[in-house]
């Protein structure tokens, strides 16, 4: 292999794929990035064998060939290197030369016959969404992705597709996200996809109204960015039925200034942490929300004025999942809607059905 091409591709590229190597290394081959050159395209990929990437860029090839490299310390290497035009050749020992400038490194590489060929998907089933729109659903519901291992399925975030609408859940068991978007499709199906996958597919989305073709199949999804390709594998069994979890009607419904709600919630929550469960109380009236919080360093009370229908009501929630349910939105009022001290509350817009939060309230205590 020779070839050569300028810094800042190659860095980006390393950068890109690097991605997907695992912090959790079992099979040390599993460290490199693949680097295949052909005609006059440099292909990098790498994968932790649920998570590939692939990156394409255009590149001199003098000599075909491939070859992995330890992918860690060449993207670290590269990216000091992005001023400078760099060639790139494998010699019988199978080290790869960097050579720049007056410059030359070498650096041993993996077995090529040892890496894990990537997982082709083995279908033509797509789904057409806006890169703004996905970033969207990954951004609004990420955060209510389970953490620990006692239920996998959590993990991940539910794609319930019907037709050319997609509804995107996530829950841990205390909270729910929900959005809904509208995509170019005649699919009926149910996917969960990794939060890790999701997240990186996230940081290769700008906020462009361009289409995106999403392949899936049974237990594989790859998103086409066109120079990129990110393949996943799909999380295995039955997600929770959250049709049965959500509520159809309320006793009371209030709607809040989204900022003057967030506000008050962060200062009486920097005192709640001092105590027991992060928990604030809600006290709900007719024109008034009162939150308070309570620890042995003193009490903080806040009132936010709300526009109330329906029944005054005393409840409790974990302020951290009511902050990151409203930093993820937008829109300047949302509309919050109780039911029982006991029962869990939902954050929607005031408008439309494009986000639903649901949060589980806390035991009282005095």
């Amino acid at each position: 292999m020779l070839v050569s091409c300028h810094g800042i591709d190659l860095s980006d590229a390393f950068l890109s794929v690097s991605k997907a190597i695992s912090n959790k290394i079992t099979n040390p081959i599993l460290e490199g990035i693949k680097i295949v050159a052909e005609d006059d395209t440099l292909t990098l990929s790498a994968t932790d064998t649920d998570l590939s990437i692939e990156r394409k860029i255009k590149a001199n090839i003098k000599t075909e060939g491939e070859a992995v490299v330890p992918g860690k310390f060449i993207t670290e290497f590269i990216k000091k290197l992005t001023n400078e035009m760099i060639e790139l050749e494998l010699n019988e020992k199978n080290q790869m030369l960097i050579k720049y400038d007056d410059s030359q490194s070498i650096i041993q590489c993996y077995n090529v016959l040892e890496y894990p060929a990537f997982k082709a998907i083995d279908t033509m089933q797509y789904f057409g969404i806006s890169k703004k729109d996905l970033k969207t659903i990954i951004n609004k519901t990420i955060f209510s992705v389970a953490v620990d291992d006692s239920r996998p399925i959590l993990k991940g975030v539910l794609f319930d597709i019907e037709g050319n609408t997609l509804n995107a859940i996530a829950l841990d068991g205390y909270r729910l996200a929900k959005v809904k978007k509208t995509i170019v499709s005649n699919l009926n199906m149910n996917i969960v996809i990794p939060a890790k996958s999701l997240s990186e597919i996230s940081r290769l989305l700008d906020d462009s109204n361009d289409i995106l073709n999403v392949y899936v199949d049974k237990t594989t999804l790859m998103v086409d960015f066109g120079d990129t390709k990110l393949t996943t594998r799909l999380l295995e069994g039955d997600f929770v039925n959250y049709k049965q979890i959500i509520a159809a009607n309320y006793e009371t419904v209030c709607v809040i200034n989204k900022g003057q709600f967030e506000d008050a919630l962060e200062r009486a929550s920097l005192l709640s942490k001092v105590g027991q469960g992060n928990c604030v109380k809600f006290e709900v009236k007719e024109k008034n929300l009162c939150i308070t919080s309570n620890s042995e360093l003193g009490n903080v009370k806040e009132n936010v004025p709300v526009n109330m229908n329906g029944k005054e009501l005393l409840i409790a929630f974990n302020a951290r999942y009511f902050i990151e349910n409203l930093k993820a939105t937008s829109d300047e009022f949302v509309k919050i809607c109780f039911n029982a001290p006991a029962n869990p509350c939902v954050i929607v817009p005031v408008e439309g059905d494009e986000f639903l939060y649901l949060i589980l309230p806390v035991r009282m205590i005095g």
